[in-house]
Parts: C-alpha cells; sequence; structure tokens
C-alpha cells in the first residue's frame, strides 16, 4: 500500500457486514454500472495529486458520509464540490459515479467553504474509510464499531506513511479521540454539523492564520450528514 493506486486497491478489497465500500460495492438504486471503478479512480488521482503537490496536511473526520464520500469516492466531497476538488488539486478529472439528480451534503459544503478560503489542497480522510450504516437501512449513518476501526486502522496507517503529513487536523472529538497516541501533531477543531460550522470555521481559520470572513448562512440550509 505505497502508491496510490494499490493503497486505493487494498481499500477496494475490504469488506465488512453493514458497511457500504463505495470503491467495491454499486448501489442499486443510485449507482452507475462502473460506480466502483469511477470511486476508486477519484480516489486514486486525488492521492496522486496530492503527492505530487507534497501535501502535508491531512484533514480527518469520523466516517464517511452516504451523501457526500459514498457517492463520490472522496471523503468530505459531495458531488456539489467535485469541481472544487479537482481545482484544489491541479485540475484533475473527477467523475460522478451516480445517476439522478446531484445531491448535496451539509458537512461537505462547509469544508469546502473553509478549503475555498484557504486556497492551499489537503488530502481529506476519514477515521473510518467506509460508510457504516444502519442494517435495515443502507441510506443511513452510524458511528462505525471499534471493530470495523480496528479492521480498517492499517489503511489509515498506510496512508500516513505515504502522505507523510506534517500535521493532522482532526474534525470532531471523535476523530481526535480515535488519532490520540499517533505520532504526528494532531490538531482538533469542531465538527461542522450540528450547529457547530462556526465554530468549525473558526478553528480552521485560526489553524492557517486566516482572518474571519464573512458568515454565510447559504450552508446552513443544506440537509445534515
Amino acid at each position: 500500500m505505497k502508491t496510490p493506486r494499490s493503497f486505493a486497491t487494498a481499500l477496494a478489497n475490504t469488506h465488512l457486514p453493514s458497511v457500504f465500500n463505495p470503491y467495491r460495492d454499486c448501489c442499486p438504486i443510485h449507482d452507475r454500472p462502473d460506480a466502483p471503478r469511477v470511486r476508486k479512480r477519484n480516489l486514486t488521482q486525488c492521492l496522486e495529486a496530492a503527492l505530487d503537490a507534497r501535501v502535508d496536511t491531512i484533514w480527518i473526520a469520523r466516517d464517511l458520509g452516504y451523501r457526500g464520500g459514498r457517492r463520490t469516492g472522496v471523503p468530505l466531497t459531495d458531488e456539489v464540490h467535485l469541481a472544487s476538488a479537482s481545482t484544489l488539486l491541479g485540475g484533475i478529472t473527477l467523475d460522478r459515479a451516480t445517476r439522478g439528480p446531484i445531491v448535496a451534503e451539509r458537512t461537505a459544503a462547509i469544508v469546502w467553504r473553509a478549503l475555498a478560503r484557504i486556497g492551499a489542497p489537503v488530502v481529506l480522510w476519514n477515521v473510518f474509510p467506509l460508510h457504516p450504516h444502519e442494517t435495515d437501512d443502507p441510506m443511513s449513518n452510524r458511528c462505525h464499531s471499534r471493530a470495523e476501526r480496528d479492521a480498517t486502522w492499517p489503511l489509515l496507517m498506510a496512508l500516513i506513511a505515504m502522505i507523510a503529513p506534517r500535521r493532522i487536523v482532526a474534525i470532531g472529538r471523535d476523530a481526535g479521540l480515535a488519532l490520540t497516541g499517533i505520532d504526528i501533531p494532531v490538531m482538533m477543531v469542531r465538527h461542522p454539523s450540528y450547529g457547530g460550522q462556526a465554530e468549525f470555521i473558526a478553528g480552521v481559520h485560526a489553524l492557517y492564520g486566516i482572518d474571519e470572513a464573512p458568515r454565510d448562512d447559504a450552508t446552513l440550509e443544506l440537509p445534515l450528514a
């Protein structure tokens, strides 16, 4: 798992119950037939571009969401912001893997609002890199279990070894606690969901030494995810 391609292949080979692996699984309702391959290619291109740009920071949240990374293959990125991810990473090609209307995610909107203000690429990831859902509801979000985290922890360690970041930004308390003890500086900011958007943006701006931007309430109208 030393290259983006080998890493994405290892990720695609992971299978766990009540977990959707967007790099392996195909949703019969929303996905195009080649969706897993498209998402795997999206992820590979993001990681290759990050290495080329010598990105030195990884932003890590808790789990992949069903409105964002499950559909795009790019963590913390919904279909609305695929073009933003492409631009920030030097104009790489990122494709939709789903059918029907474009779906927005509130967390992704706020994360990408902050990234647009920063103007520097980062690697986006999750402690648990797949989408955990309730057994009878594949379009739901739940917190991953300790067993699920342990099963995929080597993937996180492989990503960190490959990117060799100077620092990690943990998005939310759960992510911060999960990353306790790793041998890289971890800065924690508030998760932007459930009323935390202002604190998240303020925290990220403080980390990057950026003056506060004007409040944009348009992001508050998006669904929670």
